[in-house]
């Protein structure tokens, strides 16, 4: 059984159901201020909170869809990492975090969503952290909003 919960999805399997982290929504608001590209993935540098002023990275490692002045990128196509850097400085004005879906990062300069092949993935798909409070979480197939990984 699936139930929509604001702009999260909810899913309810036997005793324990799978609820998003919440965390991807911790996002809004945030400006993406850095994209560094690290050997084979990707790491997106969001504004930290004011406390200890230490950014909060998105961590991909397989590589995002991103749609930049109306057209979508592969990390095929030439030009993908300037529709990447294209994004700067955008702030975060949405996620989802749904099966069918992966991670979706709205900001006011464009989107990124992190949906990939099964034959993509090597362990992880991506990676959430530096928050205050130590919050963090990482996402594998076969798991939470990735689970048509399989």
């Amino acid at each position: 059984m699936w139930k929509r919960t604001s702009r999260l999805l909810v899913r309810r399997q036997g005793v324990a159901p799978w609820v998003a982290s919440g965390l991807l929504a911790r996002l809004a608001g945030l400006r993406l201020y850095s994209v560094e590209f690290v050997m084979d993935y990707v790491q997106l540098r969001f504004d930290g909170d004011a406390v200890t002023a230490g950014p909060v990275v998105l961590n991909s490692f397989v590589w995002p869809r991103v749609t930049y002045r109306g057209r979508s990128w592969s990390e095929d196509d030439l030009g993908y990492a300037d529709a990447l850097r294209g994004l700067i400085p955008g702030t975060v004005i949405a996620t989802v975090e749904e099966t069918g879906t992966g991670l979706r990062v709205e900001l006011d300069t464009g989107v990124v969503v992190i949906h990939p092949e099964l034959d993509d993935v090597h362990v992880e798909i991506a990676e959430l952290q530096g928050f205050d409070d130590g919050s963090w979480t990482v996402w594998r197939p076969g798991e939470d909003s990735f689970e048509d990984l399989v």
